[in-house]
């Protein structure tokens, strides 16, 4: 049982704060690899939250592998995110407020794989052809601008 599962044990689906990750993922060809999330069923970024006794860069690393079958070799992170605008309640009811740092990972290796469950499909996108909004998690919805900014700048966001 991980983290998460022991606190709620503890006090339900009341709002927790959660610590996570978000990776952005290109190709050669500048793409960004989306999810198709089992859990809300729309596109989102390889992301999800720390387990006790790891590093960011560590849930980073393992969050990617666990929903894409690809291991991280070298990323750096682009953006801090914990506004509360980006609550958000999972289908079973459990709310928590986000705290996760956006990687961009700048080079990683393996085969794209699909576990059916947290992950129903792996795709690259152009950033100029991107889901529409509502298709992708309201909480990423947002990174795509901030990647270009960080790209064009080196503009780190923190929201």
């Amino acid at each position: 049982m991980g983290y998460v599962e022991e606190m709620r044990q503890a006090i339900g689906s009341r709002p927790i704060i959660r610590p996570g990750v978000r990776a952005i993922i290109r190709n050669e060809e500048g793409s960004v690899l989306l999810q198709l999330r089992g859990d809300f069923h729309i596109w989102g970024l390889p992301a999800g939250g720390m387990e006790i006794g790891e590093t960011v860069v560590e849930a980073m690393r393992r969050e990617v592998f666990e929903e894409t079958g690809l291991t991280v070799l070298r990323a750096r992170p682009f953006g801090i995110y914990s506004n509360p605008a980006y609550t958000i309640t999972y289908p079973n009811g459990d709310q928590a407020q986000p705290y996760a740092t956006g990687f961009l990972v700048d080079e990683w290796t393996g085969t794209l794989t699909v576990d059916g469950d947290e992950t129903l499909e792996l795709r690259w996108f152009p950033l100029d052809s991107l889901p529409p909004p509502e298709q992708i998690l309201p909480a990423h919805r947002r990174v795509f601008g901030d990647l270009q900014r960080f790209l064009n700048s080196g503009e780190f966001t923190v929201d």
